[in-house]
């Protein structure tokens, strides 16, 4: 056998063509229709000690694009060779995959001998227990944090409330926004009782309304899922989200109504949209908070936002655009 590959490509009719193509070029098979399903499969494997020597991956699937795949698979398993496929590529595309270390790349269609030959090109790599560190299900947060919005009843003292929210002890994050409410605030604390302290204090500066408060959750993901999306927060969402918020247009906090028994499928679809900076979970498991960037011109509905609305199990989006009042 030349060695085991795992297929991802969201297109029945590939996934035969290539399980059937590798296998009779005697190689061993396994084809995912999504990220998730291959993210399952790939620890599947590799906590039962029989690891991939190549992953094939398209770019554009459903639930993960594969250039995300592909950065956090990277992360984990640094020298298993990925083979980018695509129908829609263009040089960008081809010179960001090949940018990754022994990550070759594909234009579609193709015959399976370019895709043998592509492979060959690659050095031996592979998936197994030891390439990656086990996620320790007994670490928890070390922090508590909440949102808190907040209506100003007083407007003359709109800016000395803000400057007084935004510098308090406690206060992760401040920003004014045009919506239901006046300012949304990121608590952190130690403990509950920290945020309720912090609550008492910002419920006590005058003119101020405190609308709701709302405490971050984990959300409930399967182990392997919650692992890839944390690396990939690690190694991109997390600069990705600073840079957003130094840039000038506008940003937006959404708040996002959905069935909580689709929470996996929701939460890890707009967490991986690319115009979405950060995304959490508060209320049950109900409602996700988050914020977006590049949104279109004044007065027509921003595009993430109807992309949003169009994921099954996503009941209402509503939007808050931040008024930017200081330089961060």
């Amino acid at each position: 056998m030349k060695g085991r590959v795992l297929v991802i490509d969201d297109e029945a009719e590939i996934r035969r063509n290539l399980t059937v193509g590798l296998t009779s070029e005697n190689y061993a098979v396994t084809a995912c229709p999504d990220g998730i399903s291959a993210i399952h499969e790939l620890n599947r494997a590799r906590n039962e000690g029989l690891g991939y020597d190549y992953l094939v991956t398209d770019i554009f699937m459903p639930d993960i694009d594969g250039m995300k795949i592909l950065k956090v698979i990277k992360n984990q398993f640094p020298e298993l060779p990925v083979l980018v496929i695509t129908g829609f590529g263009d040089d960008r595309l081809k010179f960001t995959a090949l940018a990754e270390n022994n990550t070759g790349y594909l234009d579609k269609p193709f015959e399976i001998p370019d895709l043998v030959e592509a492979l060959d090109a690659l050095a031996p790599g592979r998936t197994t227990l030891e390439a990656t560190e086990a996620v320790d299900e007994t670490v928890t947060r070390e922090s508590v944090s909440a949102y808190l919005t907040i209506r100003i009843t007083d407007p003359g003292r709109s800016m000395e409330i803000f400057n007084a929210l935004h510098d308090m002890e406690g206060v992760q994050s401040c920003d004014a926004v045009r919506g239901d409410v006046d300012i949304i605030l990121l608590a952190h604390a130690t403990s509950r009782e920290g945020i309720d302290a912090l609550f008492g204090r910002v419920k006590g500066i005058p003119g101020v309304e405190v609308v709701s408060v709302s405490s971050v959750e984990r959300p409930r993901l399967d182990r392997d899922v919650n692992e890839f999306i944390e690396t990939y927060r690690r190694t991109v969402k997390q600069q990705a989200g600073l840079e957003a918020r130094r840039q000038p247009g506008a940003v937006s906090y959404i708040i996002v109504d959905i069935d909580k028994d689709a929470i996996q499928k929701i939460f890890t679809t707009v967490f991986f949209i690319d115009e979405v900076v950060f995304c959490d979970v508060i209320d049950g498991g109900s409602k996700l908070v988050g914020m977006i960037t590049g949104q279109g011109a004044v007065g027509r509905t921003p595009r993430i936002i109807e992309k949003l609305s169009q994921i099954d199990g996503v009941l209402r989006v509503r939007e808050a655009r931040v008024i930017r009042l200081l330089d961060e």
